[in-house]
């Protein structure tokens, strides 16, 4: 490998000054490691092009888009590295013809997105963003027109039941709620363990106050809570999203919220990102809204940086890397010839 392992960070890391915006994401791992050679893309954009990517070993990708073009041709290209769980920005297919790997960095987002459904769930049910506006206007005598509900005995519903939701039902285990979980994928045994009564979806619906989502977006969870889904939700149930925008129906939600059959929502995330300011959704008082970004603390940036890295490292060492999505990709011969390429160690 003439010039080391070259591995390429896009370039949405950085702020407009130049400095990473996200502090410490443990790029001094591969600083540290013999013939690892690393900087960020010289260009940016929505789609990764082959001729941005062609020369490097692995990608560490935060944003732009990984598709068909962008692998074809990049010959030397082993790893795309996700900085984060989502992975609906790169086109696994396409990865897997091309012998290229994906992984994500479920460790590093797990107690930070958690974190991120309870504090929109704690925020709503005491109905912060009012009382916020009350303090600053001094409007101290409508206190009792905004009374918070207390969490003690209320349902708290998790579509999907990964690393994320088992974490989310553990930080809300002292506050006494019932937990159900749906997940066609999930063992009941699993459930039982996260202190989660396994239920079908409408069911959850139904019988939640709290109805968060935790679940990857798929063709198959696109628009998974529609209209009618969202229509068997209680009126004084709120939905929270800190996964996914087409997950949920913006329009449904849209109309659920207008029409007085939902209490609110917490959303992080929306159909279409960046979010139109002018979308009717913030109009509403029991809607709170961040721009897909809760869960952005130094813990998840270093803890998906070290994860990303190790994937890189393991590479670059000839070892196929943990949590790859696209699993077929290990046993091909592409990617197999790659390993054993990097596994003679760096050419100098």
């Amino acid at each position: 490998m003439r010039g080391g392992f070259r591995v390429g960070l896009t370039r949405d890391f950085l702020r407009t000054d130049g400095t990473i915006g996200w502090g410490d994401i443990g790029l001094g791992m591969l600083d540290e490691a013999p013939g690892v050679e690393w900087e960020f893309l010289p260009e940016g954009g929505g789609e990764l092009g082959a001729g941005q990517v062609s020369g490097y070993d692995a990608l560490i990708v935060l944003g732009p888009r990984v598709t068909t073009a962008t692998v074809e041709g990049a010959e030397r290209l082993a790893l795309v590295a996700r900085f984060g769980v989502g992975y609906d920005n790169v086109d696994l297919a396409a990865c897997t013809r091309g012998g290229v790997a994906v992984t994500i960095t479920p460790e590093g987002v797990r107690r930070p997105v958690a974190a991120a459904n309870m504090a929109l769930i704690l925020a709503l049910a005491h109905r912060l963003p009012a009382k916020d506006r009350i303090a600053r206007s001094g409007r101290w005598e409508e206190r009792l027109d905004h009374m918070g509900t207390g969490l003690t005995g209320r349902t708290l519903g998790s579509v999907g039941l990964g690393n994320i939701g088992r974490e989310m039902f553990a930080l809300a285990a002292p506050f006494g709620m019932r937990h159900l979980a749906h997940d066609p994928y999930a063992a009941p045994e699993k459930a039982a363990e996260a202190g989660a009564e396994l239920v079908d979806l409408e069911t959850l619906l139904r019988r939640s106050d709290f109805v968060a989502i935790n679940c990857a977006l798929t063709p198959e969870t696109h628009h998974l809570l529609d209209a009618e889904r969202l229509a068997l939700m209680k009126e004084t149930a709120y939905l929270v999203n800190v996964a996914r925008g087409p997950i949920v129906d913006g329009e449904a939600l849209t109309g659920a919220l207008r029409e007085g059959r939902l209490a609110g929502a917490g959303l992080d995330v929306f159909e279409k990102e960046p979010a139109d300011p002018e979308d009717p959704i913030f109009s509403f008082p029991g809607v709170i809204a961040a721009p897909h970004a809760l869960a952005w603390t130094d813990e998840l940036a270093l803890g998906n940086g070290r994860a990303a890295c190790e994937g890189v490292l393991d590479v670059a060492a000839g070892r196929a890397p943990k949590n790859v999505v696209n699993g077929d990709v290990l046993g091909t011969p592409r990617f197999r010839n790659k390993l054993a390429r990097y596994g003679e160690g760096p050419q100098r």
